[in-house]
């Protein structure tokens, strides 16, 4: 299938009363493993880059790898431009035919923020998918940290939604990058949230939150997670522990199926921890 819109996978989650991960890639072993796990479970999932990790490939090679894998994919899938600090990373994520841009500018004031999400916005058009930040969400994406972590005003969160119109809005509830020993959802604080916005929300972060709250995400109007971290780990892992083992391999091919396998189980937990109801 080809790739979709971030709308059409977010209504279809709406619809079915699932949530979509959202998994960062970097590289084809990534990839791979993140598309054969979509495959054997069938839920709508978005595939992701920062900009800060397209300094290898920029995102055109991103596009073409993830497009290609997908070609026999029945599962509706977008490709989403995750944290784009600017605009100008958000021009060359739509030049590259991604199909669901994130803008965030979290850490503006609330003016600010509006004003360049609203940019993204004109510049995304009705067809593809915006995310936008509201609240700054903590610890370090690609040891890239805010100057400043705030939580999420549930009070400011329909005025942003009716200005900007964005499609998700991406929400700091104690969700941290990163693993953080003791992040974990105020769900008192996201159920305001859920209430006062007139769009799902997504969840940053994922990778270091309890497994045990994921569960309980769908009921409060979260329809995407992003987990980039556990994927990371996974292939760095098991490309470490192939050398342990031998520290002579020099099979990058088998070593690299090795990853592709990691990242795959780690993809399918995750995406049945955000839908217990998935069999």
């Amino acid at each position: 299938m080809p790739l979709v819109s971030g709308i059409e996978v977010v209504n279809e989650c709406v619809s079915r009363g699932l949530v979509a991960g959202a998994f960062n890639t970097t590289n084809i072993e990534t990839t791979m493993g993140i598309v054969d796990a979509i495959e054997k479970v069938g839920v709508p999932t978005f595939i992701q880059v920062a900009p800060t990790n397209v300094a290898l490939s920029g995102y055109e090679y991103i596009y073409d790898m993830v497009a290609r894998r997908l070609a026999t994919t029945k599962v509706p899938v977008a490709l989403h431009l995750d944290h784009g600090k600017s605009l100008d990373a958000v021009e060359k994520a739509l030049a590259a035919d991604f199909t669901s841009i994130m803008i965030d500018d979290s850490e503006a004031s609330f003016a600010d923020n509006v004003a360049t999400s609203t940019k993204a916005r004109e510049m995304c058009g009705p067809d593809i998918a915006l995310e936008a930040e509201l609240g700054s969400i903590g610890g370090k994406e690609d040891d890239v940290a805010p100057e400043r972590a705030s939580m999420t005003d549930p009070n400011e969160a329909k005025a942003f939604v009716d200005a900007v119109r964005n499609d998700i809005l991406a929400v700091s509830v104690g969700n941290v990058h990163g693993y953080a020993p003791n992040a974990h959802i105020d769900f008192d604080l996201l159920d305001e949230v859920r209430h006062a916005s007139p769009v799902p929300l997504c969840i940053h972060g994922g990778s270091g939150l309890p497994a045990e709250e994921f569960g309980r995400l769908h009921e409060f109007g979260v329809v995407k997670v992003n987990i980039a971290s556990d994927l990371r780990n996974a292939m760095i892992r098991s490309f470490g522990e192939a050398y342990n083992a031998n520290n002579n391999e020099n099979s990058l091919i088998r070593v690299s199926k090795g990853a592709v396998v990691a990242i795959s189980e780690v993809v399918e937990r995750r995406i049945r921890q955000f839908n217990p109801s998935v069999a």
